[in-house]
């Protein structure tokens, strides 16, 4: 448990060390200076590359592949030709800093091209679903070829979760319809929760903010709304449009309760998308905050740097095991509601 403890710290110290270190590339003027600020920011959003560490003056990143549409013609190059945004390329700039940061601008006309751009983020999905592919191909395969017995490996460790989303999720919710949601209730589960823990790995290929990106989670949050949109029966719109109980003066001559219910068909897939981006962004930010305190205090005094970075280290580590139990949650929560929205969705009156 203390190696363990031990790797922990370390990683989560070196991680940030390494973005402070590389506020060079973003422009910064002072060596010396840290901005606490920009450091926290330049993790927490997407990038169009892959920054691994800075060892010295030296900026080691995986460049990843740009994609720009302008004016009829389709470029597509890597994005170490920008040369961490102080070159140019085939007339465009990676912009460093001012209200476009981090974008990719046409350096003659000033104007946005359309950027498909295989970004941070958007590698870091690539991955997490190729990586659940493999995994639930061949868990699919272990149960074809071992139909009667008892899971083995793999196939043991996540059965369980398997079993809690069917049974504890989906059929509790839904009810006896709800073979039809799971296939996409445990796609939207396991989807979340492993990109929540690979965002907690600071090495290549974790470390990318993917849930904690709106994003992201407005088209899961979407998803969600079109499927209970879709499969809503007639009991269900009735209970929007004229809610069986509530006095008649609610619903005439102003519509009050039918209002407030037709918002609240389109708050619940807000609520979704909102829910899990602050709490994992939030997350990312907390331990982002202690590690800057190293540096913010050993710009005053090196002694006062080293001691505050027993305090700080010590608190990110327990962060970071607490976002192990997050990643968890917010993945439960997410899925949880959404078998709910279907369940209400398709309840039939009684």
């Amino acid at each position: 448990m203390q190696r363990i403890t031990l790797i922990l710290g370390f990683l989560l110290f070196a991680f940030p060390l390494a973005f402070a270190a590389d506020n060079g590339q973003h422009g910064q003027e002072e060596e010396n200076e840290f901005n606490a600020g920009t450091m926290i920011m330049d993790h927490v959003i997407d990038a169009h590359e892959w920054h691994v560490l800075t060892w010295g003056h030296t900026h080691v990143s995986i460049p990843l592949p740009i994609i720009l549409y302008s004016d009829g013609n389709l470029d597509v190059f890597m994005s170490s030709k920008f040369h961490h945004g102080h070159d140019e390329y085939k007339g465009y700039k990676l912009e460093i800093d001012g209200e476009n940061k981090g974008k990719i601008i046409n350096v003659e006309t000033g104007d946005l091209p359309l950027d498909l751009s295989i970004t941070k983020n958007v590698f870091a999905m690539l991955f997490s679903m190729l990586l659940i592919c493999i995994i639930f191909i061949s868990i699919g395969k272990s149960y074809t070829k071992r139909k009667g017995q008892a899971p083995k490996g793999l196939q043991s460790f996540l059965e369980p979760l398997i079993l809690f989303i069917r049974d504890d999720v989906a059929k509790a919710s839904i009810g006896k319809n709800y073979e039809k949601y799971l296939p996409y209730l445990l796609t939207l589960f396991f989807f979340i929760f492993f990109n929540n823990l690979l965002g907690l790995v600071p090495i290549f290929p974790g470390g990318a903010n993917l849930t904690g990106n709106i994003a992201i989670t407005g088209v899961l949050a979407v998803f969600t709304f079109i499927i209970t949109t879709i499969n809503a029966n007639k009991n269900y719109w009735v209970h929007i449009v004229n809610t069986p109980g509530v006095p008649w003066w609610l619903k005439i001559p102003i519509p009050l309760m039918p209002i407030v219910e037709i918002m609240g068909v389109f708050t619940k897939p807000f609520v979704l998308m909102v829910r899990l981006f602050a709490n994992i962004t939030a997350g990312h930010i907390i331990v982002l905050g202690f590690m800057s305190l190293i540096f913010i205090f050993g710009n005053i005094s090196p002694g006062i740097g080293y001691g505050v970075s027993v305090v700080s280290v010590a608190f990110a580590v327990f962060m970071g095991l607490l976002e192990l139990l997050v990643a968890f949650i917010q993945a439960y929560v997410f899925t949880l509601l959404s078998a709910l929205y279907f369940g209400m969705a398709t309840e039939e009156h009684h």
